[in-house]
């Protein structure tokens, strides 16, 4: 099995393959990073101080790849497409791809799958989704997750490759609502731990986890996603406990924002993605394509793009017209 992309939550997913007693050719972008798992054992770049299992083998030519039996593709969602237009090449047809970056396009609009489609369109797709952070995962920690692919025996296959004990899939074919669950729930807890840096209380951490979790099931009821996909972990078990836990890196941006720090200050110290950051403005246009109202959404996209601050976007949402709970 191949895993595309070394970053946290790659290494961690290697790590499961690795003990589901997969071997696991795992693809570094950067050459230093792949040469320092080679020589230590460890991810010290991306995901300090997890000894690396004996079964995952890193490389950085996309070649390695080449007949394997399924890619895991963990690149950032904006960098998706460019990657696998190279790796397109390698794929044999038919090959399973299991998309597990939470995002939508910026300029296309397009989800993970819909890039998938574009530049290997004889690829089988998979979406992995759901609550999990990736130190608690490579550690072996407990953790659920979701599994959505329209073919339902390549989706058992996946299970079975992945499933453990302490790693659990749960299997859906609603590719939709597992992706938009994914990345809206990002932009999401972006706009509660601003209230968090803000220090604005819990009631108002569960009023955006509430609201936020409506203007999600909108999006995503619209797209054609189902409720109950939603209503799971992929969509209000990864809201959850992104919220709650400034582990998360669009949770820590966010408490960043809401202390007062700037957003290029925030993102100049960082090494690992907050997929929010280019999904917000992405999320609302694809709202807006669809005809949904994304309140908080909008919010953190103004505030990102520094059209407003931090008081004036909470000010915005706490001047909204008074409405009907479920609307």
């Amino acid at each position: 099995m191949g895993v595309l992309g070394a970053g946290a939550w790659g290494t961690a997913l290697a790590q499961v393959a690795a003990a589901a007693g997969r071997e696991v050719t795992l693809w570094a972008f950067e050459p230093d990073v792949a040469a320092a798992i080679e020589a230590t054992r460890e991810n010290a770049v991306f995901l300090p101080g997890c000894p690396l299992h004996p079964g995952i083998a890193p490389a950085t030519d996309l070649a390695a790849l080449a007949g394997l039996d399924a890619i895991l593709a963990v690149v950032p969602a904006q960098h998706l497409r460019q990657t696998l237009r190279r790796l397109a090449p390698q794929l044999a047809p038919s090959m399973p791809v299991v998309l597990c970056a939470k995002g939508v396009e910026q300029g296309t609009l397009a989800l993970m799958t819909d890039v998938l489609a574009a530049e290997a369109p004889l690829a089988r797709a998979a979406v992995l989704s759901g609550p999990g952070f990736a130190r608690d995962v490579a550690r072996g920690l407990p953790t659920a997750t979701t599994i959505a692919c329209a073919d339902q025996g390549l989706g058992r296959a996946l299970v079975a490759a992945l499933g453990l004990p302490t790693f659990r899939p749960y299997l859906t074919d609603d590719l939709v609502g597992a992706e938009i669950g994914g990345a809206v729930k990002n932009v999401i807890a972006i706009a509660c731990s601003v209230a968090e840096g803000r220090k604005l209380g819990d009631g108002a951490r569960a009023a955006l986890i509430t609201r936020g979790f409506a203007e999600l099931s909108r999006l995503g009821l619209a797209m054609g996603a189902r409720q109950e996909t939603l209503s799971g972990l992929c969509g209000l078990g990864d809201l959850v406990l992104t919220c709650a836990s400034l582990t998360s890196r669009n949770t820590s941006l966010g408490a960043a924002l809401g202390e007062g720090r700037a957003i290029g200050e925030v993102l100049a110290g960082r090494v690992s993605v907050a997929e929010g950051v280019a999904s917000a403005p992405a999320v609302v246009a694809l709202a807006a394509r669809h005809g949904v109202e994304m309140p908080i959404c909008t919010a953190v996209d103004d505030l990102l793009a520094g059209r407003l601050d931090v008081d004036a976007a909470i000010a915005a949402l706490l001047s909204r017209p008074f409405r009907a709970e479920g609307v």
